[in-house]
């Protein structure tokens, strides 16, 4: 299990980034969800050891993060945000170096588990390819095969979705799925589908501080008989924001569709929605913005 307990990070220019954020993340595929500029990569990154925060605990079963990351960066499995690779080199070739710089010295060792993993990531095939040559997809399941060299028992995965056509993404998905049966993986993310899709349990993360958390399943059914729509034009928006609680705006058809929060019917031709997920994110950010 991986522990997080009030862990606070300010940069030098005076940014709040993380506000005694605490978590408790178990086994499994756990989300985390938030917007741009909410404080996930910089959690992200100290977890993985690449900074230290300000205050606070890290612990990752029996290991100090903070006090010992090299203990750490021998578990570890990480596919940052923008995960940069040698252009004119093959995905074979760059993943044995990798694999060296992991440690993994014995070359016969060494070229079973490159050729594993590229085969678990469906790139064997293209394996003398220039990564150069790799589309976005593909350059993202050769970044989650070099975070599963050496067998972490802790990856992280930040925003690894963003920019993948539909095909690729759940391509992706699936192969976290797989993987994530067994270790711990951070999948952060502002991409509602993907924690919808994958995680057991989640947390929401809002101007550097956790504002929900729990089963995505739990946080929709608490919002049942809550959430309200109506189709209206734009001009009406800034009147019925004055009148309601609204949690989420979107077009549809030249159309403005708004969802609002509220424990009774609002009337004035609003209609019951089933509320999911997305509702539920919108709604801990509105609350976490109202408190701010």
């Amino acid at each position: 299990m991986l522990q997080i307990d009030e862990l606070t990070h300010v940069y030098p220019n005076g940014v709040k980034a993380l506000d005694n954020v605490s978590l408790s993340i178990p086994f499994g595929m756990y989300g985390l969800l938030g917007p741009n500029g909410a404080g996930k990569s910089t959690l992200m990154r100290s977890i993985a050891t690449l900074q230290t925060p300000t205050s606070g605990i890290i612990r990752f079963d029996d290991i100090d993060v903070i006090k010992n990351p090299e203990a750490l960066r021998r578990v570890l499995g990480y596919l940052p945000q923008d995960f940069g690779v040698y252009p004119r080199v093959s995905a074979y070739d760059m993943l044995n170096h990798m694999a060296v710089l992991k440690g993994l010295s014995n070359a016969k060792e060494r070229k079973a588990e490159v050729e594993r993993l590229l085969e678990q990531t469906n790139l064997y095939g293209v394996r003398g390819k220039a990564l150069a040559g790799f589309s976005g997809g593909m350059r993202q399941r050769f970044g989650i095969a070099q975070a599963l060299l050496g067998g972490p028992r802790l990856i992280i995965v930040d925003e690894p979705t963003a920019g993948l056509d539909p095909e690729e993404r759940n391509r992706f998905l699936n192969l976290l799925a797989e993987i994530g049966e067994h270790v711990v993986i951070i999948l952060s993310t502002h991409i509602v589908e993907d924690v919808a899709d994958l995680c057991p349990q989640m947390a929401i993360i809002a101007l550097g501080r956790i504002v929900k958390t729990g089963a995505p399943a739990e946080l929709m059914r608490q919002l049942e008989g809550c959430v309200w729509t109506k189709t209206v034009d734009k001009a009406e928006l800034p009147a019925l924001r004055e009148r309601y609680q609204v949690i989420s705006t979107r077009l549809f058809a030249g159309k403005t569709v708004i969802h609002v929060l509220s424990e009774t019917d609002p009337g004035d031709g609003f209609a019951l929605h089933r509320g999911g997920l997305e509702d539920v994110y919108f709604t801990a950010l509105h609350s976490a913005r109202a408190a701010a």
